[in-house]
C-alpha cells in the first residue's frame, strides 16, 4: 500500500479548511433533504408491504426474490461503480480534458449496458438453481414463489447501474439534489405501479393467510407478483428522472464501445476490489438471509428493521459520503493531503453528530416507532415486538455503519481499493462466525410455543453491528497510516461530546415513552403518534441543549448553514 507523503499546501489559507468543511456540510445538507424525502417514501413503501402482506410466506418470498438483484445493485451500482467512476471521471476533468471525460462517460454507459444485460439473462435462466440455496428453510411452494419473483426483478440491476453512472456524473458537476431524489422516484413509482399490478393480477383483492406459516391463496401470490413488477418499473424511473439533468450538464450519448480503453480499464481495476470493499455489509445481509431462512417470519422482520436503521444512514451517512466524495477525489488527484485529512475528519464528525443520537433513539423508541409505522392489517403486535428487537440489534452499529460510507470511498479517492477489500474480506469471515454464534445464543432466549426460535433473528442483527464496528476501526487505523495522521483527537473529542449528549437524550426518551405508554392502553393512531414523536421531540431538544453546552462544533456548522439560507431568503 502506497502511503501519501506529507506536502505543504501552497494554496492554503487560514480560512480554507473551514470553507472545505462547510462546503461538504452544505452539500450534505442538500443531499440529506433529498434523501430524507426518499427515505420517507421508502418507509411508506414498507408500510404498504407490512399492512398488505405482513410477515411470513409472501413477504419472506419477496425479500429472497429481491435479495440477489438488490445485492448486485450494491456491488455494481451504488457501491463499487459509483465511487470508481467518480474518481476516474474527476481525474479526467482535472488532469486531461472535459472532452475526454465525456467520452469516458459514454463508454462506461455502453459497456455497462452490454455486460449487465448478459448478467440479467444468466440470472433469470439460472434462478431455479441458486435461489433455493438462499431459501433452504422454505417450503417447496414458498421457494417456487421466490424463484419467480427473482426472475421478474432481475432486470432491476441494469436500470439502477446506469442510474449510478448518471449520479456520478451529476455529483461531480455539483448537482446533488436530482441524483439524491432518484430513489424517491423509485419509491413512488414502485408503490403506485406495484399496487396497480397487485390489484389487477389478484382480481381486485386477496385475503390474509390464517397464520404466518400457511400457504396463501393464489390471488395473494399474484398480488406479491404485482409488487415485484412495480419494483422493476421503479428501477426504470430511478434512471429516467436523471436523464434530463444529465443532458443539461453536457452528457451526450455516443455509440462507443471499448473494453480496452485506458479510462474504462482504470474504472474496472478500481471496481474489482471495490466490489468487495464497499459492499461487504450487503454480502453479510446475504449471509443473514441464509441464516434466518429457517425462522418463519425472520426474512420479514430483519428487512423491516433494517429499513428503519437505514433511514438515518441514508439521510446522514450516505449523504455526507456522497457530498464528500467529489471533494476528496479532487484533493486526492491534486495530492493535497492536508486538506484531504481535514475534510475526512470533518465528514466523520458530521456522521457522528447525526447517527449516534439516531441510534440511541431507535434503540430506546424502537417499539413505538415500529408500532406506528408497520402495525395494522396483516402486521401483528407480535411482528412489532420481533421487528423492534431486531432494530435494536442493528442500531448498535449504526454510527460505525454510516462512517464506513465515508471511509471506504476515501481510500478510492486515493486510488487504493485494495485496503477496503482486504478489510471487508476479513470482516465477512467474522460475520459468518458471529452470525452463527449469536443466532445460536439468542435462539435459546424467549422460546415459547408461538415463538419456537426465540430471538435468534436478533442475534443475526447484532452480529451485523459487531462486524460493522470492527470494520470501521480497521479502516480508521489503516487510513491513519496512509495519510500519516487522521486528526484523531478532533474525531475522538467530537465522538465523546456527542455520545454524552446522546446518553442524556436517551434517558429523557425512555422516561417520556414509559410515562406516555402507562397512560393509554388503547393504541389508536393518535396515541401511537404521540408515543413515538413525543419522546423524540423531548429527546431532540435535550440533545441540542446538551450539544450546545458541550460545544459540539459540528452542530455549529449546520446551524450556520441554515442561518445563511434564512438570511439569503
Amino acid at each position: 500500500m502506497k502511503d501519501i507523503p506529507e506536502q505543504p499546501d501552497p494554496e492554503s489559507t487560514g480560512q480554507d479548511t473551514p470553507n472545505k468543511n462547510r462546503s461538504v456540510a452544505k452539500s450534505a445538507g442538500i443531499v440529506s433533504i433529498a434523501v430524507l424525502i426518499s427515505r420517507m417514501f421508502g418507509l411508506m413503501r414498507e408500510m404498504v408491504f407490512a399492512r398488505l402482506f405482513g410477515a411470513g410466506f409472501l413477504q419472506d418470498a419477496y425479500v429472497v426474490g429481491f435479495r440477489i438483484p438488490n445485492l448486485l445493485r450494491d456491488l455494481f451500482a451504488e457501491g463499487a461503480l459509483s465511487v470508481a467512476f467518480v474518481k476516474v471521471f474527476t481525474d479526467y476533468q482535472v488532469n486531461i480534458s472535459e472532452k475526454e471525460a465525456w467520452r469516458l462517460a459514454a463508454l462506461i454507459f455502453n459497456c455497462l449496458a452490454i455486460v449487465l444485460s448478459a448478467i440479467v439473462v444468466i440470472g433469470i435462466v439460472f434462478a431455479p438453481y441458486y435461489v433455493p440455496y438462499l431459501a433452504y428453510g422454505f417450503s417447496p411452494e414458498k421457494a417456487r414463489l421466490a424463484v419467480t419473483l427473482t426472475q421478474i426483478m432481475f432486470p432491476f440491476i441494469l436500470f439502477v447501474a446506469l442510474a449510478a453512472v448518471a449520479m456520478g456524473v451529476l455529483n461531480t458537476k455539483g448537482n446533488f439534489a436530482v441524483p439524491a431524489s432518484a430513489s424517491t422516484a423509485f419509491n413512488i413509482v414502485s408503490i403506485l405501479s406495484g399496487l396497480g399490478f397487485a390489484y389487477y393480477l389478484s382480481g381486485g383483492g386477496w385475503n390474509k393467510p390464517p397464520d404466518i406459516s400457511a400457504i396463501p391463496e393464489l390471488p395473494a401470490q399474484w398480488a406479491i407478483t404485482g409488487m415485484a413488477l412495480g419494483t422493476l418499473f421503479g428501477g426504470l424511473a430511478q434512471l429516467g428522472i436523471q436523464v434530463p439533468s444529465l443532458y443539461k450538464v453536457g452528457f451526450r450519448f455516443r455509440p462507443l464501445v471499448s473494453f480496452t480503453d485506458n479510462g474504462v480499464r482504470r474504472i474496472m481495476r478500481l471496481m474489482g476490489p471495490a466490489i468487495i470493499g464497499t459492499s461487504a455489509v450487503q454480502i453479510k445481509v446475504l449471509v443473514d438471509t441464509f441464516m434466518v431462512s429457517g425462522i418463519e417470519g425472520g426474512n420479514s422482520w430483519l428487512p423491516y428493521s433494517f429499513r428503519l436503521m437505514q433511514f438515518p444512514i441514508g439521510v446522514f451517512g450516505v449523504a455526507i459520503g456522497v457530498a464528500a466524495l467529489p471533494t476528496l477525489a479532487r484533493l486526492g488527484s491534486q495530492n493535497n493531503v492536508v486538506k484531504f485529512r481535514s475534510t475526512l475528519a470533518g465528514s466523520l464528525g458530521l456522521v457522528f453528530l447525526m447517527t449516534i443520537p439516531s441510534a440511541c433513539g431507535l434503540i430506546i423508541l424502537g417499539e413505538p416507532i415500529v408500532r406506528l409505522i408497520y402495525q395494522g392489517g396483516a402486521f401483528s403486535a407480535a411482528d412489532t415486538n420481533m421487528t423492534a428487537w431486531a432494530l435494536a440489534g442493528y442500531s448498535v452499529g449504526l454510527a460505525a455503519y454510516a462512517a464506513i460510507k465515508v471511509l471506504s470511498p476515501s481510500f478510492y479517492a486515493l486510488e487504493d481499493a485494495k485496503t477496503p477489500m482486504y478489510v471487508s474480506l476479513v470482516s465477512v469471515g467474522f460475520h459468518v462466525f458471529f452470525s452463527y454464534t449469536l443466532l445460536t445464543v439468542f435462539s435459546r432466549i424467549g422460546v415459547s410455543d408461538s415463538n419456537p426460535n426465540g430471538y435468534g433473528h436478533v442475534g443475526v442483527a447484532l452480529a451485523t453491528s459487531v462486524v460493522a464496528t470492527l470494520n470501521f476501526l480497521a479502516l480508521t487505523i489503516l487510513m491513519r497510516r496512509k495519510i500519516r495522521r487522521i486528526e484523531a483527537r478532533k474525531i475522538i473529542s467530537s465522538f465523546i461530546r456527542i455520545a454524552v449528549s446522546s446518553a442524556l437524550m436517551s434517558v429523557v426518551c425512555w422516561v417520556a415513552y414509559h410515562y406516555l405508554n402507562s397512560l393509554n392502553e388503547t393504541k389508536t393512531l393518535g396515541v401511537k403518534f404521540l408515543e413515538a414523536f413525543g419522546p423524540i421531540a423531548l429527546g431532540g431538544l435535550t440533545f441540542l441543549i446538551a450539544a450546545r453546552l458541550l460545544r459540539v462544533t459540528e452542530l455549529d456548522q449546520f446551524v450556520n448553514i441554515f442561518k445563511k439560507k434564512l438570511l439569503r431568503s
